[in-house]
């Protein structure tokens, strides 16, 4: 596959490479390669966990979220469309 140019914003080309490939969506990698580059791999991998499982929380919650975050179409969403949409951001 060839090389995709992640554009300057990108501060750390590999590990986004490395997302893409695994399927991760453009926006998704920039934000944990330019992570990863303000701090190190390793503590980006202990980040989060702290706002508990999705399955777990109103569909209300969810629908703050989702807004907070910009997904489009979101009202006409299931509880379960909610999740796998908040999941895949």
């Amino acid at each position: 596959m060839p090389k995709r140019n992640p554009g300057p914003s990108v501060k750390d080309p590999e590990m986004y490479e490395a997302l893409r490939d695994d399927g991760a969506s453009k926006e998704k990698a920039a934000r944990i390669a330019n992570a990863a580059a303000n701090t190190s791999r390793s503590t980006v991998g202990r980040k989060g966990g702290h706002s508990g499982d999705y399955d777990d929380w109103t569909k209300d919650d969810l629908l703050r979220r989702a807004r907070d975050i910009g997904i489009k179409g979101r009202s006409s969403m299931s509880k379960a469309e909610l999740i796998r949409a908040l999941r895949n951001h």
